[in-house]
């Protein structure tokens, strides 16, 4: 049903909506940290971690003694115990910083019945089982704007509090992140619709790049979205304001619309190429499960310095 005091332009049934929908979030995040762990665990066994040799101080392997080494290294109970000399090999434990960020704002809401959740449901779930994959690979991760990078194992339940605490603190969800420049070596998630102006989102990749952070963009659509099913007589809304569109017959708008769609998200596209970060689309009528497999193979990419690739959808 769509709110009367939408309808007649009142600016303050719109921040009525926004309201509920925070604390109707707040009450749905229990259920989306249960979803997260779900499809966190179904990727997990099929993902490998970043272990290798370095600086830690955590035991990793024994492997034969090499000519030149430095005679410290050698385990000698090991090597009493067979006809080799070893060596006593630690962990490498230099972790990465990535910053995660997932859209909030009132267009994330939508849902049809093509879809198996709303995209913002869907968003947080991948955002969650993603922090959750991370950690367990050995990364930092930490929610932008929101708490410092973490390497703790119950990432999801620190994000989970934070964004409770931002939901009930009512504080207005933007439709794109900070754009304060991060720091190089460090990889940033976004996770969202991403219909706000190109322009402005090219603004925002520019500016989080700018000192050579790598990144990746993942555009959650509803299928509706994509196929604009829409005839007769329609009414189309504003979510974050009061404007409104009446069509006598919405099917003569479809051409134009998918050609608008296709152009937003190739500006989109270049946007995210010209920093040499990934650019992916994500449907609510798939499993995120294989959102979240390609998210990861992205970022372990991006760490070992090849340009992000991926499936262009998924």
């Amino acid at each position: 049903m769509v709110d009367a005091r939408l309808l007649s332009g009142d600016e303050s049934g719109v921040e009525a909506r926004h309201q509920s929908g925070a604390l109707d979030l707040a009450r749905r995040l229990p259920a989306l940290v249960v979803a997260a762990k779900d499809v966190a665990a179904t990727v997990m066994y099929g993902v490998h971690g970043r272990r290798r040799a370095g600086v830690g101080e955590t035991f990793w392997q024994f492997r034969p003694f090499v000519w030149g080494e430095e005679t410290t290294r050698i385990d000698w109970r090991r090597s009493a115990r067979d006809d080799r000399v070893y060596v006593r090999e630690r962990e490498w434990e230099a972790a990465h910083t990535i910053w995660l960020w997932m859209d909030r704002s009132p267009s994330m809401a939508y849902v049809s019945s093509l879809a198996l959740q709303s995209k913002i449901d869907r968003a947080l779930t991948l955002g969650l089982a993603t922090a959750d994959l991370l950690v367990r690979g050995g990364e930092r991760v930490g929610l932008r704007g929101l708490t410092r990078a973490l390497a703790s194992r119950g990432i999801i339940e620190r994000f989970s509090e934070a964004l409770i605490q931002d939901e009930r603190a009512g504080t207005p969800a933007a439709e794109l992140p900070p754009a304060d420049p991060l720091p190089p070596r460090t990889q940033a998630i976004l996770i969202g619709d991403f219909l706000a102006p190109p322009a402005e989102i090219a603004a925002t990749i520019q500016s989080m790049a700018s000192r050579g952070a790598m990144g990746h963009v993942v555009m959650i659509a509803d299928p509706v979205e994509e196929t604009f099913p829409f005839s007769g007589h329609t009414e189309f809304l504003d979510v974050d304001s009061t404007a409104r569109l009446r069509v006598g017959e919405a099917r003569t708008f479809k051409d134009d619309y998918i050609k608008r769609l296709a152009a937003h998200r190739d500006a989109l596209r270049d946007a995210c190429r010209s920093r040499g970060w990934s650019f992916a689309i994500h449907r609510t009528d798939q499993p995120a499960s294989r959102a979240l497999l390609d998210l990861r193979t992205r970022v372990e990419g991006a760490q070992g310095g090849a340009q992000p690739q991926g499936q262009e959808g998924f």
